[in-house]
Formats: structure tokens, sequence, C-alpha cells
């Protein structure tokens, strides 16, 4: 049945301009810490740029760091920052590397190539990019000591591996195998807790496999929610224990409780609508999503929805007074959210009215 519930204003906290952004609000561009830093890693070129957020809205237009990129060739993978941006850590498609300001490698830990055919010859270029679009991901932990790494293993048989890399020179700490490899791509989110850390895999039109891991001495403790192969890693915040996903094409919202247990679930809107793979929490009391971006089945076009962040009832439709871009929003967990408007190549900035800050 449909529900309308009444729209909730909008209010603009300010606008930047920030060309090719997109990513920022849509993809992986966008990393958190525990202690509140919220910053955009964007590749410009042969550069990753590091902008903090809050410094952006303040007036601050250049990038807090640049970091040359490894393998300017290589496109795909995700790069993460260390908490005091003093390095940058890069995933590759064949090994991990930490990069300093000043371009110097600290470090690189080689594995097994994501192309997609086991066993191809390489030519020794470390530029070399092999055929095939599949790739990891790495996180910096928040407590800087560690990386964490999604990564290929070499064999007769294409696997794949959970490592934790020391970050001050790339040691492996441990390592959990994932069995057989059918990743496309993956993601890290680190919990506010500062132990554990989340890696959420996709598998194309095969599903999404989630785990959440911890540095257990030298091992990692893990445990996964896969029984049906199709939540996709959202967004984590303080104020809960556990996390958010979406349904893999966009069925169902859930917030889980750490082991997966669901605390509270929110089918898709009415007329079968459904949710897009983006959003997360605006604050401790509120959650975004979004329809109308990925899947074109909402009538209304790209709208944007507030929840409640316990129970996941719709509160209402986010009304805009201006035009905010015809894409997802990003949740920023401190009560503002992100818009961008790619025609304009600017980044806005939002709270809900009336809310406090």
């Amino acid at each position: 049945m449909s529900i309308s519930p009444p729209p909730v204003p909008a209010r603009p906290l300010g606008s930047v301009p920030l060309p090719d952004a997109l990513s920022l609000v849509a993809d992986g561009a966008f990393e958190s810490r525990a202690g509140g830093a919220r910053r955009a890693l964007l590749f410009r070129g042969a550069d990753l740029e590091a902008y903090h957020l809050d410094e952006l809205f303040a007036g601050e237009r250049a990038p807090r760091a640049v970091f040359p990129v490894p393998w300017p060739g290589w496109t795909r993978g995700r790069a993460s920052l260390s908490p005091d941006g003093s390095f940058a850590v890069f995933a590759g498609q064949r090994a991990v590397r930490a990069v300093g300001a000043d371009g110097t490698t600290l470090w690189e830990y080689g594995h097994a190539c994501w192309g997609p055919r086991v066993g191809h010859p390489h030519t020794g270029d470390e530029q070399e990019v092999c055929a095939g679009f599949e790739h990891g991901s790495c996180r910096v932990s928040d407590d800087g000591r560690s990386v964490w790494a999604h990564v290929a293993v070499a064999g007769e048989e294409y696997d794949e591996a959970w490592a934790v890399l020391d970050a001050r020179d790339g040691r492996e700490l441990a390592r959990l195998p994932l069995g057989d490899g059918a990743a496309a791509g993956s993601h890290h989110l680190s919990h506010p807790d500062g132990v554990h850390m989340g890696l959420c895999v996709g598998m194309g039109q095969d599903g999404i496999l989630l785990y959440w891991g911890r540095p257990d001495g030298g091992k990692v403790t893990a445990w996964d929610l896969n029984d049906t192969a199709d939540r996709i890693l959202l967004d984590v915040h303080p104020a809960h224990g556990g996390f958010l996903t979406v349904e893999h094409y966009g069925a169902d919202l859930r917030l889980h409780a750490l082991d997966g247990t669901v605390l509270a679930e929110r089918e898709e809107r009415g007329e079968e609508v459904p949710w897009d793979c983006a959003g997360g929490f605006v604050d401790a009391g509120t959650v975004l999503a979004c329809t109308g971006y990925e899947c074109d089945e909402d009538d209304e076009g790209v709208r944007h929805w507030l929840l409640d962040a316990r129970t996941l009832e719709v509160r209402g439709c986010v009304a805009y007074p201006s035009d905010p871009g015809d894409g997802p929003a990003r949740p920023l967990g401190d009560g503002t959210w992100l818009t961008y408007d790619e025609e304009s190549g600017t980044l806005h900035r939002w709270s809900a009215a009336g809310a406090d800050g």
C-alpha cells in the first residue's frame, strides 16, 4: 500500500564548487573516521586529492593533501587515508601500496592479479594493467596501526583473502581465506567501536558477500551474513552498536546488531519502488535513504527519504528549497548530508529544517 508521509523541509548549509565529485555521494570517495573526521578522497588523473569536508565548507578550497597514484593506468580499486593524513594506501591490481604525501613508497604488499584469467602472464612492468574490472579494496584502521585489505590469492583456482597488515611496514599480521573468488569489487567500513572492520564484496548478478571481523592475535576472527548473499553494507554510527544494509536489488533496508540480528526492517516504498544502494545515518536518530537514482521505477524521479534510525519508520520525503542535483545523497552522521549537482559541479550540504546545528 502506498503511503504519503508529510514532506520534511531541508535547510541549506552551504555550497562549494568541486568539479567531477559525483563519486563523493554515489561511490567510494567518502571516508569517515570514528573521531569525527569526514573526508573526500577524489582521484584526479595521476593524483589522489584528500579534502576535509568541514574545512571545504568553511572556505578552504585546496585539498588537505595530494598523493600520487602508484599505478595511473589502474582505475579500479579504492584508496584509504591514514587518520592523521600522513599517508594513503591504494588497492592495486597486483599489490597494496602505502604512499607518503611526497610520493615516497612506504611499503608494498604484493598479491595475485585480480585479472579474471588465472595464471595469465605478465610483462614485469608494474604499470601493466591486465584485462578485467575485478578489484579489491583496503582500509586503514581508525587507530592508524593496521591496514585491512581484500586481495586475490595465487593458486590453481581464483581465490581471495582478507589480510590485516602492519601500517608501518606492510607486514602481514593475519589472514582469513575467503574461498573461491567471485568478486567484481569490494569496499571496507570500519566500525566506530575501534575494533571491528566490515567487508562488503560485490559479485555482480551473483549477489553480495558481507563479513565482519576483528584482529585476534595472529588471526582474524570473523563471521559472515551470507545466508542469502544479498546484503550491501551501507553505514555505521557511534550511537548504534550494529550497522545498516540494503538488499542487493533494493527490496528492503535493515538495521542489524553487530552479530547480524535484524533489529528493524523497511520494505521498498509503495508501488514497489526499490531503495537505492546509497544512504546512511544522518545522525543518531535519523537514516536517509534514496529512491529513483539507480532504478527508475520511482515516477517522481530521485527522492530522498528520512527514516527513524531505530525503527526505520518513514518520517517523510525531503523537500529542497532549491535544486539539489538529480542524484543520491551522502549522510555525514553529524546531522547533515551532501548532494551533488553534476551540471554545475557543485557540492551542497543540508540539514533538516528545525534540526539543531
